[in-house]
């Protein structure tokens, strides 16, 4: 497992326990932090995915709440609001990465930790974010 695909599962697994229990991503990190990442920079990818799915989250869930056809996010499942608002960040906010992986490694995520649904269900909500990309103003 790649470095920033393990950060990604770590970013995933404080805003889902975040979400879940309405707290603050932010806060978890500070008083646990991702002393479980073997490398430096693994934490600081972690950290950047956190920090800035928090900055950007209104953006992010309203594009979740546009796209993803037929879901509430309230009756979405937490995993799959989470592993979505990680990868649109990436995509949106994230100069350094191809949108095309943010989007295959949301899958795969999906594929091991959401419903049997949720792997082609992100995949194409991603799509249409991949498609409108140059036509969002942020």
């Amino acid at each position: 497992m790649s470095a920033r695909v393990k950060a990604r599962k770590r970013a995933l697994d404080f805003l889902y326990e975040a979400d879940i229990r309405g707290g603050d991503p932010l806060t978890l990190l500070s008083e646990r932090g991702a002393e479980d990442l073997s490398q430096i920079s693994q934490a600081e990818y972690a950290k950047f995915l956190i920090s800035g799915v928090q900055e950007h989250r209104s953006k992010i869930d309203e594009l979740i709440t546009t796209y993803a056809q037929g879901w509430d996010m309230d009756r979405m499942p937490a995993v799959d609001r989470n592993i979505l608002r990680i990868a649109i960040f990436e995509i949106l906010w994230e100069s350094d990465l191809a949108d095309e992986i943010a989007a295959s490694q949301a899958v795969e995520f999906a594929k091991e930790l959401s419903t049997d649904d949720s792997a082609g269900y992100i995949n194409g909500v991603l799509g249409r974010i991949i498609a409108l990309k140059p036509s969002f103003s942020l």
